[in-house]
């Protein structure tokens, strides 16, 4: 099953926005049917708070927002929404068993970011059942109907992000357009990205949000289509160090996982099957992990029946080359041509294996 670092589902339709505050202030009220707890947690505030809840009424009033942020907002159990906060009234609006229908009014954030996911309404439904089914047959080890619904949901996912970056176009002095091209980066190229940002207006982009978005280009860049891969050098776990110099005349597939990642453990098998069928036309894989412990590293290896060479600097999430590359969500991987150029990045099972065989068929012609 296909699992990354996403962003949060749907919130719902909302009405139009309240009265700013006179002060700098902002105000998160509302009333939940059928919420049974004593507090509502947040994260994304400039502190992190509980909100006290009475038969599912609840108000809270904080300061200290400079641009609106997107907050989530859950119980810590089932429910959890996800809006963003300016200094305004935020009213919240809706029934415990059907989160994805709150009723959410605020700012001018607030409103664009009720028309994104407006937007993506049908592709949010659609996703959510699949995954769902997903987690069924994840949990039964069906791989067959595992592989069935990832050809299914991935068409729906490049549908939606279709319809988020139409959203980004229409809004270009939009917080919310700001917070959506940072959540690409996984599955969007930087030049694609970086299109994007300069779409957007002047002043979004001047904000320290968006300073900040723009440092993190100027790294993805390091890693887009057409680059050059740094020549990192790293031991392996006997404790020999190998460089990538040392694979140029191959593809390689620069893997980063770890043994801890569950979803980098699912798509091992994916990528030994592209190894096999293609390790004798030149092609090889080599395996970077962020991991930080030795023996677990080690052992993934062996579990997961990895042939390839497997390199590391046990410095988990600081390791140098992902540091480097700004990955922060594993599994991720390029794809490096015979002269030691990025041709392509993050591409998994079936997408991995049909890239393979077109580079592979061409040159061999």
């Amino acid at each position: 099953m296909k699992k990354i670092i996403i962003l949060s589902g749907l919130i719902g339709i909302c009405l139009l926005a309240n009265a700013q505050q006179k002060d700098n202030s902002f105000t998160i009220k509302g009333y939940i049917e059928g919420l049974d707890t004593r507090y509502l947690y947040t994260l994304g505030l400039p502190k992190r708070d509980s909100i006290p809840v009475k038969d599912g009424y609840f108000t809270y009033t904080g300061t200290g927002l400079k641009s609106p942020v997107q907050v989530s907002m859950s119980d810590k159990k089932a429910f959890n929404i996800v809006f963003y906060a300016e200094n305004t009234i935020i009213d919240i609006q809706g029934k415990f068993t059907a989160p994805s229908e709150v009723l959410i009014t605020g700012g001018m954030a607030q409103q664009d970011f009720n028309a994104l996911n407006a937007s993506v309404n049908s592709q949010n439904q659609s996703l959510n059942q699949l995954r769902k089914a997903s987690s069924i047959a994840y949990k039964a080890k069906d791989k067959g109907t595992l592989a069935q619904l990832e050809e299914k949901i991935k068409p729906i996912e490049d549908e939606k992000l279709s319809l988020m970056k139409v959203f980004i176009t229409k809004h270009p002095k939009s917080y919310v357009s700001l917070d959506q091209i940072k959540k690409m980066d996984y599955t969007t190229d930087y030049f694609e990205m970086n299109t994007l940002f300069l779409s957007l207006n002047s002043s979004i982009r001047a904000t320290a949000r968006g300073k900040e978005l723009d440092s993190i280009l100027t790294v993805l860049k390091r890693g887009s289509n057409g680059q050059k891969m740094i020549d990192f050098k790293q031991n392996q776990p006997n404790g020999i160090p190998i460089s990538f110099s040392s694979f140029k005349g191959k593809y390689v597939l620069v893997d980063f996982w770890a043994s801890w990642c569950g979803p980098c453990r699912d798509e091992n098998p994916k990528t030994l099957n592209a190894y096999n069928k293609y390790k004798d036309k030149g092609f090889t894989v080599l395996g970077v992990s962020i991991d930080s412990k030795k023996d677990n590293w080690e052992k993934a290896i062996r579990e997961d029946q990895m042939p390839w060479i497997q390199i590391s600097d046990l410095k988990g999430a600081k390791d140098e080359v992902a540091v480097y590359y700004g990955i922060h969500a594993i599994p991720s991987n390029y794809l490096v041509d015979r002269n030691g150029i990025i041709i392509a990045r993050n591409l998994r099972g079936k997408d991995l294996e049909d890239k393979l065989e077109d580079l592979l068929r061409t040159k061999s012609k």
